[in-house]
């Protein structure tokens, strides 16, 4: 009989933690594990893609963990789990962490799991303490990048042993380098740099605007696609009208056809200020595009300099412009560095390799529990 295990997440789609819980759950083997999912707010294509896929989907209502309610849904999420025999727990957000991991560890007899996506300072000060708090009732966290894994051990002092490492996956299928045509806000000729992301202030997206600023002139036509939503949308569309270039920037809402807006970008870039694994850069990897990233978190483990793509020091616009300027005046190394980071992530990075260690890890601890 296959292991009933239970991912849980706040939501089923929105980031890239909730996009993975989504393709590790569709992905893992049946017959060794029988997937649930967990999560505060159900709604949406998420819960749909997952009970088309065969998965169970649970609600547990959490509005704030100060309310009656929070305490509630443990007592809710531990009956869950012992009335489905469910073997082991692994929340894939800080949310979630705390929520589901002392409920499991306390009110249950499963092998319970977090993760930790991304350095710890990006978590909410309330809620950092909270999940430090976690890491001793877990018997793993699960780090999607040696990055992470050296950060948990060197600056928030884990055990190395309680700590185990799954790279991101993604779905070959859907990301891979094709010719379709582009989407309609960008001109057929145009030389397109772009970046598809949230729009944060750690992705560092000023100096990509800097940067661009510094290029613009050397193709006529250039244009900058920047793909996705968030809280600095305004500020970046102001910043690019006083340095000059509004005229030349491509602002668009997140967007179910990421594929399509890779597959247009010439020169993709991430210039991010904090990152674990990227989902983005993978994706864009896959897609054929030619990347460039800052040299921080785990970029460095997608991107080998010269190899597989550029690097350069994190908020340096005129490094970034250097960067941008050998791709564009050199279309060989721009289809070379492409070429070999596609072939990078088809053969390292694929959802069933991803998959597949996970299950391993899971394997592991429900046997030792």
């Amino acid at each position: 009989m296959p292991w009933p295990v239970l991912l849980m997440a706040r939501a089923l789609e929105g980031g890239g933690s909730e996009r993975q819980l989504r393709e590790i759950a569709k992905a893992l083997d049946r017959s060794r594990f029988h997937p649930h999912a967990g999560c505060f707010r159900p709604d949406g294509a998420g819960r749909r893609e997952l009970e088309a896929a065969g998965v169970p989907v649970v609600h547990f209502p959490v509005d704030s963990f100060r309310s009656p309610g929070a305490v509630s849904a443990a007592f809710h999420l531990a009956r869950y789990v012992r009335r489905q025999k469910i073997r082991l727990v692994h929340s894939f957000d800080y949310p979630s962490t705390v929520f589901a991991v002392p409920a499991c560890r306390f009110l249950t007899s499963s092998a319970v799991v977090s993760s930790q996506r991304s350095h710890r300072d990006l978590i909410p000060r309330g809620y950092r303490r909270l999940v430090r708090m976690t890491d001793h009732m877990v018997d793993a966290i699960v780090v999607n990048c040696d990055f992470v894994r050296r950060h948990l051990e060197q600056q928030e002092r884990v055990p190395p042993g309680r700590i185990q490492i799954c790279y991101n996956g993604i779905d070959l299928e859907a990301f891979s380098p094709l010719d379709v045509p582009r989407p309609p806000d960008l001109p057929r000729d145009s030389f397109v740099i772009g970046v598809v992301c949230a729009l944060r202030p750690e992705k560092g997206l000023p100096t990509l605007l800097h940067a661009f600023a510094r290029v613009r002139h050397l193709r006529a036509g250039m244009k900058l696609a920047i793909v996705g939503d968030g809280p600095m949308l305004e500020s970046l569309r102001s910043e690019s009208a006083a340095l000059g270039i509004r005229e030349d920037c491509v602002y668009a809402l997140s967007t179910e056809k990421v594929t399509d807006w890779l597959r247009a970008i010439d020169i993709f870039v991430l210039p991010s200020l904090s990152e674990a694994l990227s989902n983005a850069l993978m994706e864009a990897m896959a897609c054929g595009c030619p990347v460039v990233a800052s040299n921080v978190g785990g970029n460095p483990e997608l991107v080998r300099s010269g190899e597989t793509g550029l690097l350069f020091e994190p908020a340096d616009a005129p490094g970034l412009a250097s960067a941008l300027i050998t791709l564009i005046e050199n279309e060989s190394l721009r289809m070379r560095l492409a070429e070999a980071g596609a072939r990078f992530v088809r053969e390292h990075l694929s959802i069933c390799a991803s998959a597949q260690r996970m299950g391993g890890i899971y394997e592991q601890l429900i046997e030792s529990a």
